[in-house]
């Protein structure tokens, strides 16, 4: 199985399913590691470990469609059996979604349905809940919508702030993330 990773951040969960190929727990090959804009520390890491990378920086297009386009081209050219986005903060064109429809992966820190967008977190801390967590989803034209795979929840405690609650669910989020690709990848 092959996979195209999309980050715009740090890629942490990224680092679990590069640590994960590397050990051997996953039966797959990471053919690229792309990146919304340059300077991501998910592609650092990615470049790190030998990784192809590549970068379609939003801000080099004048038009949306523009943009879009570039980065269905871009990851298309590898030939990917599913595309992960892992803290991949753009939202992508329907057209994207059609070229990978049932094969982009998604994750999300908090049980959807319930708080999707941005703040997963802080919305739950902010709703009272007692129990969040995460999701793998495949995403689809909607935000942070589509067939759910997985989830895995996460208690909230007294005292939490978003960043130690965050913490938590990134830990979990990691854990899931490895185990459905390798359920996909065994498919």
């Amino acid at each position: 199985m092959r996979i195209v990773v999309l980050v715009s951040g740090t890629g942490s969960n990224l680092q679990a399913v590069i640590d994960a190929v590397a050990a051997g727990e996953l039966p797959m090959e990471i053919a690229a590691v792309g990146a919304d804009r340059p300077g991501t520390f998910g592609i650092e890491r990615s470049a790190a470990a030998g990784l192809e990378t590549f970068v379609v920086n939003f801000k080099d297009f004048a038009a949306r469609a523009d943009w879009d386009a570039a980065l269905l081209d871009a990851v298309a050219a590898y030939k990917p059996d599913y595309v992960l986005s892992s803290g991949f903060m753009r939202i992508v064109a329907p057209g994207f979604i059609d070229a990978f429809a049932g094969r982009y992966v998604n994750t999300h820190p908090a049980l959807l349905p319930a708080f999707p967008g941005a703040h997963g977190v802080r919305d739950a801390l902010a709703y009272g809940v007692k129990v969040t967590g995460c999701t793998v989803h495949f995403a689809d034209a909607g935000v942070d919508t589509g067939p759910i795979i997985a989830q895995t929840p996460v208690a909230v405690l007294d005292g939490d702030t978003e960043e130690t609650l965050h913490e938590r669910i990134k830990v979990a989020e990691r854990e899931l993330l490895v185990k459905v690709l390798g359920d996909l990848a065994r498919a």
